[in-house]
């Protein structure tokens, strides 16, 4: 694993982790984490990319992590977007040729979705994990806080319980004793760009043309299942797939059973990228 940074836009410092596999790389997956989430929560997923022959790159989104920014603030989706497509290109330079898949969860799967609608042809597949593209959150909640952003940009009104996230306690202790989100609470523009975002793909999912991989937990209580649902009926994909994970809470890849989920994605890469065959050396 190697830890990287970039000039973002606004000349920021953003934080990155990738791997690579000990042979050829076949393909490369490209991590954009969500809220109350980094990089670093990644680990155990780029090391199982990396054995399966795919380079993996992790970002840390602006104010998040160990990247640069004003705390959990985004001033517009073309921040995070500018910034995973810097991400992306820096990925495919150092792989040249090779396929490029973009995993998003939840907020980062609707970062992920607004960087496909704009930047399409750059990638070859799309997986959302826990999308957060429908919250359980009264429509007249998402007005009252679009309205603050009119006054009031900075301040933080969306906090998010860690134990919803998983139920692996370690893995809700660990979260809970990370310094990098401790206390993580999302600032009234930050939920107006998510909100603004999720309007827009409700008009432009039809857009989507290339391969889609939808996976949602059905006991996921940040963000509704029937999100993932509409998103797959309504894709203009006509190679799209959707698992509901019974049980399953909101971090599918750090939630009990995540070896479930992730032979899932793998299964659905290999299907799309072959494995490297190996010649035999006759003795």
């Amino acid at each position: 694993m190697k830890e990287s940074t970039f000039e973002g836009v606004g000349g920021l410092k953003i934080f990155t982790r990738s791997w690579q596999p000990e042979g050829k790389a076949r393909g490369v997956v490209v991590i954009v984490p969500g809220f109350n989430s980094h990089s670093g929560q990644y680990l155990w997923v780029g090391e199982q990319f990396a054995v399966k022959d795919l380079a993996a790159y992790a970002i840390d989104l602006r104010g998040r992590g160990r990247s640069e920014g004003e705390r959990y603030y985004v001033e517009k989706m073309e921040d995070y977007t500018d910034d995973v497509a810097t991400l992306i290109r820096t990925a495919k330079s150092e792989n040249p040729g090779l396929p490029v898949f973009l995993l998003g969860h939840s907020a980062g799967g609707v970062v992920s979705c607004v960087y496909t609608l704009d930047h399409q042809s750059e990638i070859d597949g799309l997986i959302c994990e826990g999308f957060a593209y429908d919250l359980p959150v009264p429509d007249i909640v998402l007005s009252f806080i679009k309205g603050l952003s009119y006054i009031t940009k900075h301040t933080h009104v969306f906090p998010l319980k860690n134990e919803v996230f998983s139920r692996d306690p370690l893995v809700v202790d660990s979260m809970n004793n990370d310094p990098l989100i401790q206390g993580e609470s999302q600032p009234v523009q930050t939920s107006k760009v998510m909100i603004d975002a999720a309007s827009r793909l409700n008009e432009e999912f039809p857009l989507i043309k290339l391969p889609v991989l939808i996976l949602h937990g059905t006991e996921d209580k940040v963000t509704n299942p029937s999100g993932s649902q509409f998103f797959y009926d309504t894709t203009g994909s006509t190679d799209k797939t959707l698992k509901l994970y019974e049980g399953h809470y909101h971090d599918l890849l750090n939630d009990v059973d995540k070896e479930v989920v992730m032979a899932d994605i793998n299964d659905w890469i290999d299907a799309r990228v072959p494995a490297i065959q190996t010649k035999s050396v006759a003795l």
